[in-house]
């Protein structure tokens, strides 16, 4: 029993050290002019930073500035492009993606239930 115990609290104290080992790498990263993302998923790139209100400005876009608070920087985006070979033939997934029809957002049915059940009952007719 104390060998268990003993093997949880070295887990324990090692995932600790580990989780602010990669806190402190995050925080070394995180500079005016670095490309990060928020814990809510927004992407932007880092205009400045307020340490003693612990906000960060992000642009998000041309002209739009946002302020977030510093700890809901969630990474920081890496440049890397993955490179497509060009004897690479195109999947049916990437034709199905460029088609603007499949591709845009899904129709939502507003019809009542009556609606929808006389819409089947007159196919099933048919």
């Amino acid at each position: 029993m104390l060998a268990i115990l003993a093997v949880l609290i070295f887990f324990m104290f090692r995932n600790g050290q580990k989780r602010k080992r990669d806190q402190e790498d995050l925080q070394s990263k995180v500079v005016p002019g670095a490309e990060v993302m928020t814990n809510f998923g927004l992407f932007g790139t880092i205009v400045s930073i307020n340490e003693d209100d612990n906000k960060v400005e992000l642009d998000i876009a041309r002209g739009t500035v946002v302020t977030v608070h510093r700890q809901t920087i969630a990474r920081v985006v890496d440049d890397v492009e993955p490179v497509m070979a060009a004897t690479e033939s195109v999947s049916e997934d990437s034709a199905v993606a460029a088609d603007p029809i499949i591709a845009s957002e899904p129709v939502i049915d507003v019809r009542t239930e009556s609606e929808k059940t006389a819409d089947s009952d007159k196919k099933s007719d048919d």
